[in-house]
């Protein structure tokens, strides 16, 4: 499945919609997401970022094994889409590393 996270764009056509965090790293857990494409700024930042889900799959990677779906950012905030970005080069070095 291809998991699609934002708060204001509508979702494209193929691709399930999350609004939260929490919500894509559930879809991941479950072990069927093929491809993910985050959105940073969800309205309410003390409940999450999309940045959240990249410090998860950065985790899971390091020290589970977990093997990452394919990850893009669609972020118009440009700080957090290179901050996103890095965090996905790192992803990508642990993969490489196991």
């Amino acid at each position: 499945m291809k998991v699609y996270l934002d708060d204001e764009r509508p979702t494209p056509e193929g691709w399930v919609s999350a609004r939260w965090p929490e919500d894509v790293i559930a879809l991941l857990e479950g072990g069927q997401v093929a491809e993910l494409s985050l959105d940073h700024d969800l309205g309410d930042d003390e409940h999450g970022t999309g940045y959240d889900v990249l410090l998860w799959l950065e985790e899971a990677v390091a020290t589970r094994g977990f093997v990452p779906p394919r990850v893009r950012v669609h972020s118009a905030n440009s700080s957090a889409r290179q901050k996103m970005e890095l965090a996905i080069t790192r992803i990508e070095r642990f993969v490489r590393e196991v």
